[in-house]
């Protein structure tokens, strides 16, 4: 494999800072020094950064209940709890990381994991996965205010819409819709309901690209299967070319 790969694949670092790491020559294979992300290195080569042996790692991804109140990130200089905090010491016997973020008051189905090929997969936005959501709206959410989130509404960070949308309940304080995006954007959600003059009280992700909590409480997790691993590969790719007839 790439020797950039495989670095990202020990945990040492992202695809991103492993080539910065190997460009500025902290790297050696077999006590030679490269200087080429590209190079290709067997499994089983000594691979060193400034000396430090570093081997790949057992490639694991997780589904957590993220509960309300826990930052979504690997460390918090302002000492909060993450969701790394929430892992047994299995999920924490190798470096993992979050695939794309919830916001700190957020919960629900939020992916880890050391697999960097999966991750780029997932949160590229040509490949569209889907993210559903359940929001608490402030007062009564009008039918109006409901068709131009499914038209679509402009955010300072360009157009948004609702790939689906619909209210599932209202009690006259407050209205609960179900909503699905294909993006990942910083507090997209909230943003879009406060363009059309609404606040979210509350707000949970009921789905990541077709996975649920199902039986988890708040803060537990599980490992995902082979065969979830292997349907998050394909969610969103385009489909195999048929062989060319001759």
């Amino acid at each position: 494999m790439r020797l950039q790969r495989y670095l990202a694949r020990s945990g040492a670092a992202s695809r991103r800072g492993a080539e910065e790491i190997i460009r500025n020559g902290r790297v050696t294979v077999g006590g030679k020094r490269f200087t080429d992300p590209a190079a290709e290195v067997g499994e089983s080569a000594q691979v060193r950064i400034d000396g430090r042996l570093v081997m790949i790692e057992e490639l694991l991804t997780v589904l957590l209940h993220k509960p309300p109140g826990i930052v979504t990130t690997t460390s918090d200089p302002d000492g909060r709890r993450t969701v790394l905090d929430l892992l047994g010491r299995h999920a924490q016997s190798v470096r993992l990381f979050p695939v794309g973020r919830l916001e700190y008051h957020t919960q629900g189905v939020l992916l880890l994991t050391n697999d960097g090929d999966l991750m780029q997969h997932l949160l590229h936005p040509s490949h569209r996965v889907e993210r559903v959501y359940q929001a608490k709206l402030q007062g009564l959410v009008r039918p109006e205010a409901v068709q131009r989130l499914r038209r679509g509404v402009r955010l300072a960070d360009g157009p948004a819409r609702a790939d689906r949308l619909r209210v599932v309940g209202n009690t006259g304080k407050h209205t609960w819709i179900e909503i699905a995006l294909h993006e990942g954007r910083s507090r997209q959600v909230h943003r879009m309901a406060e363009a059309v003059g609404y606040r979210v009280t509350k707000l949970v992700r009921t789905s990541f690209a077709g996975l649920e909590v199902g039986d988890l409480l708040p803060g537990r997790w599980r490992e995902l299967s082979r065969r979830e691993v292997a349907n998050l590969r394909r969610v969103g790719a385009p489909p195999a070319k048929a062989p060319a007839r001759g």
